[in-house]
C-alpha cells in the first residue's frame, strides 16, 4: 500500500466509481438476513439516510466487470447492508491474505491477556526457542522486540516491497524453513528505527503465539477467539503447493465472520458483552506507532484518513492482497467489510472509492 501508488490508483478507478451515477436501477435492497450466527440485522430504511448512492452504486456493480465479492456494512451492531457479486454466496470462505495479520495482531492481546506472553518489549529470543540466528550474527538482532516485530522494525532485511530484499515475501516462500531463513537474514537497520512491510514478521508472531502458549496458532485462535464469537466456517491454508508450518498459514473466513473481527475491534474487545481480548490492547494495537510509506501503521493495524466533504474519517484497517478489507470507523459506530479477486491489480483499491464515494457520504448526511 505504498502511498503515491495509493492515490494514483484511486485516480484510476475514479473512472469506474463514475459510472455509479448512470445507469438503470434494477438493484433490489434485500434486508439481510438472520442466520442464527450472532448477528442482528435491520432494514438500510431504518437509518434515516437517502440511500439513492447505495442503490446506484450497485446497480453499477451487478451490471459492470468488476472483481468485487461481497460487501457488508455494519451500524450500531447490526447488519444493514450484505451483498454478494460475481457468483459468491454468504457461506463462502475468502483468502483474507494480509488481512490476518490484523487477526494475528489480536491473537497477541490475548496471549499477553491470558499470561502467556509478558509484555510486546520483551525480545522475541525470550519465548522463540527454536530456531535461533545461525549465519548473519549480530548482537542486533538480541535486541528485537515483539513490538519491532509488531510494528514491522525488526531491523532485518525484510521488504515485501523491495524485490531487492532478502527477505521479500516471494524470495522466502521458496525456501524450505521460512523461519531459519528469515531469522538469518542480515540486519540493515538498527530495530525500532524503520518500519518497512515485512509479512515474515507477521509470521514470527504467530510462531511466538505457537511456542509461548503450546498450541498452535489455529488451535489456539479456535480456543480464545474463535469460539467466543461463533466462528466455525474458517480454515488456515496458503495458496503454496508446499507443505507450510501452522503459522505460516493464512485465514480463509467468511464476510459475515470478517466483519465480526470488526465489531471486536470497534466494541474495544467485546463481543455480546463478553471481553474476548482486552480494552487496553485493542486501544494500543490499534493506535499508530510508526508510519509505513506514509501512512500511519500500529501493531498489524493500518490508520487510514478517508475525507469527506472537508471531514476526515480516520479507519482502524485490515488489509489483504485481492481487496480483503475490514475498515473499521470508531467515529461513526460502523464497519464495512469488502472481499474481492483482484490479486495484484490495482482493482483491489476500488472499496476505498466505494468507501469514500458513496458509504461514508451516505452514512453521514442525514436526511
Amino acid at each position: 500500500m505504498r502511498i503515491q501508488e495509493f492515490r494514483i490508483t484511486l485516480i484510476i478507478i475514479t473512472l469506474f466509481i463514475g459510472g455509479f451515477c448512470y445507469g438503470q436501477n434494477s438493484y433490489i435492497y434485500s434486508k439481510p438476513k438472520d442466520l442464527g450466527d450472532g448477528w442482528k440485522t435491520n432494514d438500510l430504511k431504518s437509518q434515516n439516510i437517502d440511500t439513492t448512492l447505495v442503490y446506484k452504486m450497485f446497480n453499477q456493480l451487478n451490471n459492470r466487470e468488476n472483481k468485487i465479492q461481497s460487501v457488508l456494512l455494519v451500524k450500531g451492531d447490526q447488519i444493514i447492508i450484505e451483498e454478494y457479486l460475481n457468483g459468491q454466496v454468504s457461506d463462502q470462505k475468502h483468502d483474507l491474505r494480509s488481512a490476518t495479520k490484523s487477526i494475528r495482531s489480536i491473537l497477541l492481546g490475548i496471549a499477553i491477556d491470558k499470561g502467556f506472553i509478558d509484555n510486546v518489549n520483551d525480545p522475541i529470543s525470550k519465548y522463540l526457542k527454536s530456531p535461533i540466528p545461525k549465519k548473519n550474527i549480530d548482537e542486533r538482532k538480541e535486541k528485537i522486540t515483539i513490538k519491532h516485530l509488531l510494528t514491522m522494525s525488526s531491523g532485518l532485511d525484510c521488504n515485501d516491497w523491495d524485490k531487492k530484499s532478502k527477505g521479500q515475501e516471494d524470495k522466502v516462500s521458496k525456501k524450505k524453513d521460512w523461519l531459519q531463513y528469515t531469522l538469518n537474514l542480515p540486519m540493515v537497520n538498527e530495530p525500532g528505527t524503520v518500519s518497512n512491510y515485512c509479512s515474515m514478521g507477521a509470521i514470527l508472531i504467530a510462531e511466538i503465539i505457537n511456542q509461548a502458549s503450546g498450541m498452535t496458532i489455529d488451535k489456539f485462535t479456535e480456543e480464545y477467539l474463535f469460539k467466543p464469537l461463533n466462528i466455525s466456517n474458517v480454515y488456515w491454508e496458503h495458496t503454496s503447493k508446499k507443505e507450510i508450518i501452522s503459522s505460516g498459514k493464512r485465514l480463509y473466513m467468511t464476510s459475515r465472520d470478517m466483519a465480526k473481527i470488526g465489531q471486536l475491534t470497534l466494541n474495544n474487545g467485546k463481543w455480546n458483552d463478553k471481553q474476548v481480548v482486552s480494552e487496553k490492547w485493542i486501544a494500543e494495537s490499534t493506535t499508530p506507532k510508526t508510519k509505513i510509506t506514509g501512512i500511519d501503521y500500529g501493531y498489524l493495524w493500518w490508520n487510514i484518513p478517508f475525507r469527506v466533504n472537508e471531514k476526515i474519517f480516520v479507519s482502524k484497517t485490515a488489509t489483504g492482497n485481492g481487496g480483503q478489507y475490514i475498515f473499521v470507523f470508531p467515529e461513526l459506530d460502523m464497519v464495512a467489510v469488502f472481499t474481492g479477486s483482484a490479486y495484484n491489480s490495482q482493482e483491489d483499491k476500488l472499496p476505498f472509492r466505494a468507501m469514500t464515494d458513496i458509504l461514508l457520504p451516505t452514512f453521514t448526511t442525514k436526511k
